[in-house]
């Protein structure tokens, strides 16, 4: 029998850890990246495979910048679900509140993970007291085990057999 296959779309601002996200659920990952200021940054996208129980999860990290919405739209197309990852050490903008509205709008599930908690400067209170109505999880993308645990627990909530939907982020 064949593994129930599930797209789980990341997104998040510039710098939120998308790839270092997905980097630390599948080492194997693939990444499109180009040289910025202060390292590298996501060009295109991030994608990476995860077994959790009797599913297989394809993570697709798209880019951070605003003017990549054309791209996070194609990105979006089909998926089963989606994380919003948010820096809680920068502040709540109007960019994270875009992304925070239009996941909401298209009624696909979707999970807000708060990373970077635990570095100086993080107001993971802040950003509860912007998002109430989502499911809220904190965990840093460098730990595995705590990003294999939210995906897992986000995972299980989602019912199989539901591909190929037309949800555009917009």
């Amino acid at each position: 029998m064949e593994p129930d296959r599930l797209k789980i779309v990341v997104f998040g601002a510039f710098g939120a850890g998308k790839t270092t996200l997905i980097r630390t659920l599948d080492p194997a990952s693939d990444h499109i990246e180009a040289p910025c200021a202060g390292g590298t940054t996501t060009i295109a996208l991030d994608f990476g495979r995860v077994g959790i129980g009797e599913r297989q999860v394809y993570l697709f990290g798209t880019p951070g910048q605003e003017r990549f919405e054309f791209a996070r739209g194609i990105i979006g197309r089909g998926m089963d679900g989606a994380i919003l990852l948010i820096d809680v050490t920068s502040p709540y903008d109007g960019f994270v509140d875009h992304l925070y509205k239009s996941l909401t709008e298209t009624k696909i599930p979707f999970v807000v993970m708060m990373n970077k908690c635990d570095e100086i400067g993080a107001r993971p209170d802040l950003i509860q007291q912007e998002i109430r109505s989502a499911n809220v999880v904190r965990a840093s993308a460098k730990h595995r085990l705590e990003c294999t645990a939210m995906l897992a627990d986000f995972v299980a909530t989602l019912p199989s057999g539901k591909h190929g939907q037309e949800t555009i982020m917009h």
